[in-house]
Order: structure tokens, then C-alpha cells, then sequence
């Protein structure tokens, strides 16, 4: 039953809730009012979604059955406030905590694969018949540039033949060059490679790994799966594995993995390798589907 009165204390009580979580101390600024229905559940998160409060992502706590926002540092009070306006008597269902740093995509300019302004993570090789290609985060191939082996762009690898972004994250190259040696693994960055051989979906609670160029390998557990992310500008990607695994820009793209399973492809976060974080990744059995490739 909804309390439409409140005393002078509860309604303090309330706003020093709210201010705490907008001060980033990680604490909860609304709690769930108890176990949520799913449809109660879903309409939260289309609340959310309309919302439109970049720098937030939010994820069904199954166990809970809550409905999680995670609210990176940029988000203010007013902010949260209008999650939970905008959700009304659905905001029960949520509950709001904190990460630290900034969430974005993870695209950087330094080495790994290289489009002509940006870099990112190959993710896995894979292949059509006799065609090879790699995919990886469909920001990293907005426009559908060209991609290089090397940041003086001598060495080419071949063309961006598909991408999708946002929506979903994720995008495919070809490779053109015959030279350059597509073999199905994930590189360590130890001198040694994990060898690929068929891709799957992760369980919450999975241990996983990730390698990605700016921070090589860093391993953790997925925390949630279908999470939404908002990195503003309308860039909301959905059908995400989330994950507390570190990751720095740069990384996006690269392979998320457990033993010779390809699980996804890293999309964003916030944080990074020295303090920790909180990324998501593209799913990577939807991109196979999409494209009709397999791991080999």
C-alpha cells in the first residue's frame, strides 16, 4: 500500500537518500519496496529508457527483482530524481547505486586495429566459407571506415562490411590483405594465444576474461545480463553482459571470454584498470547471427 502522507522525519529521511546517492558514496538512493512483478519490472525499465538521463545503465536483478540503475558520476541529483518521476508508482521496483568514473564507449587512438581517426580492439576471427573477418564493437565501425594493422595506416587490413550502432554494439571487417594471419584465438598478451573454438552466452555469477590493446588481459564476473547503457547523444545500446572487469578506452571491441568459449565484445564502462569499474559487453552470439560467420 502506498503511503500518500508522509511525517516531517520520513520526508527528510527521503531527501538525505537522495543525496547521498547523488554524492557517490554507492549507497542506494531509492530501495526497492520489495520483490517487483516482471511487468512492474518492465515498465521500470521503459521508465527508465524515457528518462533519458545520460550516464546511467540499468539491469533486472533477477534475484532481487529489482531493477538496478547504475548512475555514473556525472549524474546529479536532478537527474536521479527524474528516473523516478518519470517511473512514478513503478519506482519502487528500483534501486540506484553508483560507479565510479564516466560511462562511454570505449574508443581510443593509440595502436591495436586502426581506423583512420580512431582505434579500437579486434574482438575474434571469424569466417564465411572461405572469407575471413574479425568482428568487433559497431562503434568502432560507424561509417564504415577502412581498418589498418598498423597507426601509420601502410599495412591494411580491409573494409568494414557491416556495423550496427546503437541498438545493438557490434561490427565486422573483412580482411582483405592476405598477408596477415587471422588465426581463431584470443591473444594473452603473455606470449601465448587461447585458442577459439565455439561461441555462447554467459550465466550470471560466470568467471570470464577479456583481452583488449590498451590493457591487455583482466579478468572478473558477469554481474548482470540484458543491462541497458545511455552514453547520451541517443547512444543507447541494449541486450548487454555486464560485468565488474576493468577496461580502458581503446579496449573496445576486444573479446570477452571463458577458456575457448567467445562470449562478447567489450562495448563501455566507467573506470578503468587502477581503481576498478563497472564494464558491458555485446553479446557476441547475436553479431554471428547477424552476419552469418562462425567461430573456426
Amino acid at each position: 500500500m502506498r503511503i500518500k502522507r508522509r511525517t516531517h522525519l520520513a520526508a527528510l529521511v527521503s531527501t538525505l537518500l537522495a543525496a547521498t546517492a547523488a554524492l557517490g558514496t554507492g549507497q542506494a538512493a531509492h530501495a526497492s519496496g520489495g520483490s517487483a512483478s516482471a511487468a512492474t519490472l518492465a515498465a521500470a525499465s521503459t521508465a527508465v529508457e524515457n528518462a533519458d538521463v545520460p550516464g546511467t545503465a540499468w539491469v533486472v536483478d533477477e534475484r532481487a527483482h529489482t531493477l538496478v540503475v547504475t548512475a555514473d558520476r556525472t549524474v546529479d541529483a536532478a537527474g536521479i530524481e527524474k528516473i523516478r518521476r518519470v517511473a512514478g508508482e513503478d519506482a519502487d521496483a528500483i534501486r540506484i547505486e553508483r560507479t565510479p568514473g564516466t560511462l562511454r564507449p570505449l574508443i581510443s587512438g593509440g595502436d591495436a586495429v586502426y581506423a583512420p581517426n580512431w582505434r579500437c580492439s579486434a574482438g575474434f576471427n571469424v569466417r564465411k566459407g572461405n572469407t575471413y573477418y574479425f568482428v568487433t564493437a559497431g562503434h568502432c565501425t560507424q561509417g564504415k571506415p577502412p581498418y589498418y594493422a598498423n597507426s601509420g595506416h601502410t599495412t591494411s587490413i580491409g573494409p568494414t562490411t557491416g556495423t550496427n550502432f546503437p541498438g545493438s554494439d557490434y561490427g565486422i571487417v573483412q580482411y582483405t590483405n592476405g598477408s596477415l594471419p587471422h588465426p581463431s584465438a584470443v591473444d594473452l598478451y603473455n606470449g601465448s594465444s587461447q585458442r577459439i573454438t565455439s561461441a555462447g552466452t554467459p550465466s550470471v555469477g560466470q568467471s570470464v576474461q577479456r583481452s583488449g590493446s590498451t590493457t591487455k588481459v583482466h579478468g572478473g564476473k558477469v554481474t548482470g545480463l540484458n543491462a541497458t547503457v545511455n552514453y547520451g547523444s541517443g547512444q543507447i545500446v541494449r541486450g548487454l553482459i555486464q560485468t565488474d572487469v576493468c577496461a580502458e578506452p581503446g579496449d573496445s571491441g576486444g573479446a570477452l571470454f571463458t577458456g575457448s568459449t567467445a562470449l562478447g565484445l567489450t562495448s563501455g564502462g566507467s573506470g578503468n584498470c587502477r581503481t576498478g569499474g563497472t564494464t558491458f559487453f555485446q553479446p557476441v552470439v547475436p553479431a554471428l547471427k547477424a552476419y552469418g560467420v562462425s567461430v573456426f
